[in-house]
């Protein structure tokens, strides 16, 4: 029945928006962990029904982005040391391969595409106070092109699904200047094993990248 199947596509078409808009507030850091997801105030949020919201937060708990407290509230996912240590851990794997894929499959665009990016993170750097959110942003880029050229459908939805972003604004918030141009400088050797195509640099750059990322984040722990 044509009208049935409209009406599914449009249920599933809101609850992918749902997720996506939700999701985005979590890796914002719009949503803090312990925050409570309640349906009523992100279907407003989001301008859909409780329906769609219902089924993106299922989504988002079996991803592990939100989780049930003893009492059945769901709310936005806390990270212990041992979470964070894995999640690290899986993305210097992935990431590296990631990096070893593109070594070999780079085009000379994507490459001028890395390096304008990598410029606009030297200048986020450079300002007086250095600028943060475009930190963030262009760093968040700078590996999402990576990520594309691996060309790895994989690669895409299994790095998806490591809740990786407040993690890196919570480290990079207390980065000094020169750890900000640490994390620039590991991008340009990055850039230097793509031109020269060579995937093992690649995938030793990236790993060691998202290691010492795990020991900032360590550091700059309040526990510690």
């Amino acid at each position: 029945m044509p009208g049935s199947a409209s009406k599914k596509a449009a249920a599933s078409k809101a609850a992918d928006r749902a997720y996506a808009e939700i999701r985005s507030l979590i890796l914002a850091g719009d949503a803090s962990p312990g925050t409570p997801l309640r349906e009523e105030a992100l279907a407003d949020i989001v301008g859909v029904s409780r329906t769609p919201i219902r089924d993106a937060l299922r989504r988002l708990e079996a991803e592990h982005y939100a989780f049930r407290t003893p009492g059945g509230r769901l709310v936005v996912a806390e990270w212990d040391v041992d979470d964070v240590a894995e999640m690290f851990a899986l993305r210097a794997m992935l990431e590296g391969h990631a990096a070893a894929r593109a070594a070999q499959r780079i085009t000379a665009a994507q490459l001028d595409s890395l390096r304008q990016c990598n410029a606009a993170i030297e200048a986020a750097i450079a300002q007086p106070t250095p600028d943060i959110a475009r930190f963030l942003g262009e760093n968040r880029r700078f590996h999402d092109l990576v990520l594309n050229a691996s060309a790895s459908a994989r690669l895409v939805a299994m790095l998806a699904s490591l809740v990786e972003q407040p993690i890196v604004r919570r480290t990079a918030t207390r980065y000094d200047r020169a750890d900000l141009a640490r994390s620039a400088h590991e991008h340009g050797q990055l850039i230097q094993a793509f031109a020269a195509h060579d995937e093992e640099w690649a995938r030793a750059i990236m790993t060691a990248h998202i290691r010492r990322a795990l020991h900032a984040f360590q550091d700059a722990s309040p526990s510690k």
